[in-house]
């Protein structure tokens, strides 16, 4: 059976580290945190590791960077806004935790683009890990469609 290419036109795919665009990339990668997350009744007794990666698209300054971290976007503020995120209460899916990830990244004006994965290792006994991957672009950024 013939399957016909996809129409990936209207994909605005993440571009990471651009410099063309001005563009670098800024991420945070296998933050571990206990959380309290999850539907089932055993979720609901403790907390359980969810493993955090956040890839973030940013604009640069127009100028080189002068060796002052109020230049850049700082990568320990995000992890903190991960961990105080995952500390305000139970949530209920690892979906609702990556859109809360994502837009207090993008409250950020400079992040242009968030892709946000969510991992919970010890979900299910026979996989190394389940969970979920989105990604959330700025509206100004998003192609014309």
């Amino acid at each position: 059976m013939d399957q016909q290419p996809k129409d990936t036109s209207a994909i605005f795919p993440l571009r990471i580290a651009d410099a063309g665009r001005s563009v670098r990339h800024v991420f945070v990668r296998d933050l571990v945190i206990d959380a309290n997350i999850g539907i089932h009744a055993h979720e609901r007794q403790g907390r359980q590791r969810v493993v955090v990666n956040v890839d973030l698209s940013v604009t640069e300054i127009d100028r080189p960077v002068q060796d002052k971290i109020g230049e850049v976007l700082c990568y320990e503020e995000v992890a903190a806004g991960i961990e105080d995120i995952v500390a305000t209460g139970h949530i209920n899916l690892v979906e609702t935790l990556a859109e809360r990830i994502a837009q207090m990244c993008l409250r950020d004006e400079r992040v242009e683009t968030a892709r946000v994965r969510i991992e919970k290792p010890d979900a299910l006994p026979n996989a190394g890990s389940v969970g979920i991957e989105i990604e959330r672009v700025r509206k100004s950024t998003q192609a014309p469609g």
